[in-house]
């Protein structure tokens, strides 16, 4: 194995300016590796770090192949390498089955399907020549089960993902190079505690056998483990992460 260290690796990270994101930024950087941070608007991630050297903030649109290859290339003139890539980006948007428009299917599986394939299939090459590396991709709950509202394109785009997991860990395991998945039920993030009222909070914890949400901290030690020189023999899995909530 050709395994550099922890205080040697670039990690890349995608939607990196909130959220699970700027969790595993931080997350990563407490641990020693340095962090691209990207998204769209890089204003707060810019700040996780001042002056130290060790965060490098980079605007990227993930559904764009250029602007993928711009960032990342960025990235490398500036550290040399990209060793583990955090396909966190995504949106979501509410609308079932009959309300999804073509506009919002296209727009939904842009960033969370197509930013995947773009992302990984850029910074797989140069993984694969070092002889190391760690993508993980953050699929969801509704993954498996379309999502306990119907959510039609974010659920076939996350199916998408996991799908794309498994491709990558069968191409790329002869040369080091790990692919996984995480499927996050509900993570505590802004967009869950401002735009699901309290109500709904109360009624969605109550479906989960822990009885609480998953705090960004909790998620972002899921990547770490994943993304860890010492997990080299898990490939091609989708680490369920959803305080034993099952679809019925």
């Amino acid at each position: 194995m050709n395994t550099p260290a922890i205080g040697e690796q670039v990690a890349l990270v995608t939607g990196a300016n909130a959220g699970m994101g700027l969790a595993t930024v931080k997350a990563l950087l407490a641990v020693g590796y340095r962090v691209a941070a990207t998204d769209i608007d890089v204003a707060q991630v810019a700040t996780v770090d001042p002056g130290g050297g060790r965060v490098l903030a980079v605007p990227m649109d993930v559904g764009d192949p250029l602007a993928v290859d711009h960032a990342c290339s960025t990235i490398e003139s500036q550290w040399g390498r990209i060793d583990v890539c955090v396909n966190n980006a995504g949106i979501l948007q509410y609308a079932d089955c009959e309300q999804t428009t073509p506009e919002l299917w296209h727009r939904i599986l842009r960033v969370n399907l197509d930013g995947v394939m773009f992302v990984s299939q850029r910074v797989v090459g140069g993984m694969k020549a070092r002889g190391f590396g760690r993508i993980v991709n953050i699929a969801s709950f509704a993954a498996k089960t379309g999502g306990l509202s119907p959510l039609p394109a974010y659920a076939a785009s996350k199916g998408g993902v996991v799908t794309l997991t498994y491709s990558f860990a069968r191409q790329y395991a002869p040369f080091g190079v790990t692919c996984n998945a995480i499927a996050p039920a509900f993570v505590k993030t802004q967009m869950l505690t401002e735009q699901v009222d309290p109500e709904r909070q109360q009624r969605l914890k109550q479906s989960i056998p822990v009885g609480r949400f998953c705090e960004l901290e909790e998620f972002a030690h899921c990547v770490l483990f994943l993304a860890h020189p010492m997990s080299g023999f898990i490939t091609g899995e989708v680490l369920d992460l959803n305080g034993g909530l099952q679809f019925d």
